[in-house]
């Protein structure tokens, strides 16, 4: 294999206004394409970056026209990036345990001496399935973007990526990156900001089914068959004409809420997008840190809010049961591949806008050899917080139980690089296909719990999205 040179080049110091750091870039890139002294032989990624005056990133990322586009920002909301086109790619599309799209990932990423982060996410489990509404989106799919805005606490950037394969002409190999920056639009405001309205709204299962099934299985709970499993529900909403599914970002209502923000468009109009409160994990280096998260109480649900709700959490005997599965889960995949761990010894209550959920942090040492995230991710995914106990059956069970393909839903989405990454577990999202768009959630069951109850949940955990749409729940 021949080497990868990563070449970063500084287009500008500023910060600049966005027109002027679109000029820097293509100036950049003009002039390191006629230089004549370029090998032609090694195959090459090129960063040209600018740095740039603070702007809306959602509002940048809805003026473009250029597909696949991206959007992440973490929890802590100072980590944020939003991308367009590809400028190279990991993609998986065949059938097996979600180990070896993990494995494919890593022997990939492992080919990529650069520093540069991947985007993209996976499905929750590879051997089931996919429904055409999924017919878009890969296996497994990570990207990193042609051109793309990055702000973190020391600023923001404008970087583009020239990705030259071994042997290619870097004039030839630039056009689809010179073509994408003469793309760029420079206005700073969203033409349309508001969805269109609903003409139908469906549940799959319906109520009657949910109640049904979630019985049955409470049932095989008692007969000592399984400790927990999670439950799903696909909430089919149909809008009166297209949009782009980025409106739901735009308009999200609680931009202080303890929530991931992902986001997915490989073609226009059919996108992936979630609000997760839920972090699968953040490495860097060995270094790893992941969380238990599971026990929901709405704060809607209760006379006197927040406090009442975390209260009324910390004392609720089947939310801590169910939490202290997840949590315990968690500690002993970890065991086999950390040699250290410090697991938080008091529960938190997470408050988000009008949910509060049970969590409980690790961080733990990666062993010598298990530093790697095909490791992390085939070690953690699905926590029990998505899946159920044990791991295996209630994966199959939930093929059987659920009459829908989950597809990405309740995956690893994030993003990914050869030293560091951060996944969030997919829930609280969507998937939308021009008029059509399904939300989903899910509720955990363990003995004790109420399918009526558990209904009212999912209702809560898509209220979110729902008051987007000015549905209520």
């Amino acid at each position: 294999m021949s080497k990868l040179n990563d070449i970063l080049i500084r287009a500008g110091r500023g910060p600049l206004s966005l027109p002027d750091a679109t000029d820097r870039l293509k100036t950049s890139l003009a002039e390191y394409v006629s230089q004549k002294t370029i090998d032609t032989g090694n195959e090459r990624l090129v960063t040209f970056s600018a740095e740039l005056e603070k702007i809306d990133e959602l509002t940048w990322l809805q003026n473009q026209s250029v597909f696949p586009r991206i959007f992440w920002m973490n929890r802590d909301r100072d980590d944020v990036a939003a991308g367009i086109g590809k400028a190279d790619s990991i993609v998986y599309d065949e059938e097996g345990p979600n180990s070896e799209s993990f494995l494919f990932l890593q022997r990939n990423l492992d080919r990529k001496p650069h520093g540069e982060r991947y985007f993209g996410g996976c499905s929750f489990n590879n051997q089931q399935k996919k429904e055409k509404d999924w017919d878009p989106f890969h296996s497994l799919c990570f990207i990193l973007p042609q051109v793309q805005i990055c702000r973190n606490n020391d600023g923001s950037q404008l970087k583009a990526h020239l990705y030259i394969p071994e042997g290619a002409d870097p004039e030839e190999a630039s056009s689809g990156l010179q073509k994408t920056l003469d793309s760029i639009s420079l206005s700073t405001t969203c033409s349309a900001s508001v969805l269109p309205d609903t003409d139908d709204i469906s549940y799959k299962p319906a109520r009657e089914k949910w109640i049904e099934t979630c019985t049955a299985v409470l049932n095989t709970f008692r007969e000592g068959f399984m400790g927990k499993i999670i439950l799903a529900r696909q909430t089919h909403l149909t809008f009166r004409t297209p949009f782009s599914p980025l409106l739901f970002l735009l308009n999200y209502p609680f931009p202080e809420s303890s929530t991931y923000r992902y986001y997915f468009e490989p073609e226009k109009n059919r996108a992936f997008f979630s609000f997760t409160p839920e972090r699968l994990y953040l490495r860097n280096h060995d270094s790893l840190m992941t969380e238990a998260l599971a026990g929901t109480c709405s704060k809607d649900t209760l006379p006197d809010g927040n406090i009442d709700a975390c209260r009324h959490l910390l004392n609720s005997e089947k939310d801590i049961r169910e939490h202290r599965f997840v949590r315990d889960t968690i500690a002993s995949e970890l065991g086999p591949i950390c040699s250290e761990i410090d697991m938080e010894e008091n529960v938190r209550a997470l408050q988000l806008n009008n949910l509060v959920h049970l969590y409980t942090r690790f961080r733990a040492i990666l062993k010598p050899g298990s530093e790697n995230d095909a490791t992390v991710l085939t070690s953690l995914h699905p926590t029990p917080a998505v899946g159920g106990v044990p791991r295996e059956q209630a994966l199959e069970q939930i093929i059987d139980l659920e009459p829908f393909s989950r597809g990405w839903y309740a995956g690893p989405i994030g993003w990914i690089s050869k030293e560091r990454a951060e996944f969030a577990v997919g829930i609280r999202s969507a998937l939308a296909n021009n008029r059509h768009v399904f939300l989903y959630s899910g509720a955990g069951l363990v003995n004790g719990s109420s399918p009526a109850a558990e209904w009212d949940e999912v209702e809560q955990k898509i209220g979110d999205m729902l008051a987007i749409t000015r549905q209520t729940v």
